[in-house]
């Protein structure tokens, strides 16, 4: 039987090259710090003054309740007050006309002390009914419900007419000041060595738009729904593009690795079993070796196991070999 004839083909010396991974994710911007503002006093809404997406100042006016039994509860206060201080007027002259009459010997020892006691009963009915003057001051500024930061207005759950409850969220104010980067990241992403904790970020309506992102919060939990962590990342001096809401891409780079890695065109197999080529550095002919993929990349796959460095792989026309057949080959250089 004649030898098959040697077959031209192109070949490659492997070796171990840095592969650089990255991972992107997308996202949105939130503000670090949201509050949900409440009204401290239950009552029925008669103003509502901002709308969403408003921005406020610190201690603007953002909605109002009917104030009458707040109103009602002071004026009931004040005149509470007024009584005790009449009944303290009395007490005093009481007492200051028994001290008199007890130096002079013309009233008992009881009598007086009878008078001291009744004084500081109303002195003390004096002294509650004015903190009770000051709780119904303080439930009357309740009845308006102001913003405690500069921010913006992302969320309202009222209408005019409507009867808020005490401590029921009203509006969720979103901080002026340091914004987040919050991605939902799959759970074997997590796993890997990524290069440092920061992330670059772009603006998905403005790829030119872009900042750095560190990680800065990962919640110790997974959504069962989605199988994802939620992932905030502090947005180092964020653009004004990247306002509340913005959608964002977040890049993560992983570690790079000494990995083999080859063209497409060098992948056959062996059976099931994924292999190359391998020539025979004596006589150059080409037998099948098994392989294992570690992963696979654009135009590429990374071999884990069954080739090592300065071994020569068939890169290009593998397609017509056979086992033990002879090649004539160029070599193939990559970077």
């Amino acid at each position: 039987m004649a030898p098959q004839p040697s077959r031209m083909v192109r070949t490659e010396v492997v070796k171990l090259s840095e592969r650089r991974q990255s991972i992107t994710l997308t996202g949105d911007v939130q503000a670090r710090v949201l509050a949900d503002l409440s009204f401290r006093v239950s009552g029925r809404v008669t103003e509502r003054l901002v709308e969403v997406g408003a921005h406020v100042k610190a201690g603007q006016l953002l909605a109002k309740i009917d104030p009458a039994e707040q109103q009602a509860d002071l004026d009931s206060a004040e005149a509470a007050v007024t009584a005790a201080e009449s009944q303290v007027k009395v007490a005093t002259s009481n007492f200051n006309r028994q001290q008199t009459l007890l130096t002079s010997g013309f009233t008992t020892r009881a009598t007086f002390d009878q008078a001291q006691e009744n004084l500081r009963t109303a002195e003390g009915s004096l002294e509650s009914a004015r903190a009770q003057l000051g709780t119904a001051k303080d439930a009357l500024t309740y009845t308006e419900l102001r913003a405690d930061a500069d921010g913006t207005i992302t969320a309202r759950n009222i209408e005019v007419g409507q009867v808020a409850q005490a401590a029921q969220s009203v509006f969720t104010l979103a901080h002026d000041g340091d914004r987040d980067a919050v991605i939902d990241v799959y759970e074997a992403a997590l796993s890997l060595k990524f290069d440092g904790n920061k992330a670059a970020l772009a603006l998905l309506s403005d790829p030119s738009v872009t900042a750095k992102g560190q990680v800065r919060e990962v919640s110790p939990t997974i959504d069962p729904k989605s199988g994802t962590v939620r992932v905030k990342m502090a947005i180092e001096n964020p653009p004004p593009e990247m306002s509340l809401g913005s959608a964002v891409s977040v890049t993560g780079f992983i570690k790079p690795e000494q990995r083999i890695v080859l063209p497409w065109s060098a992948l056959t197999a062996a059976g099931k079993t994924p292999a190359v080529w391998l020539v025979d550095a004596a006589d150059k002919s080409v037998s099948l070796k098994p392989i294992t993929i570690e992963d696979y990349e654009t135009g590429a796959f990374v071999v884990s196991t069954g080739l090592k460095p300065g071994d020569r792989v068939v890169t290009e026309g593998g397609k017509l070999l056979s086992v033990g057949q002879k090649i004539t080959f160029n070599e193939e250089t990559r970077s």
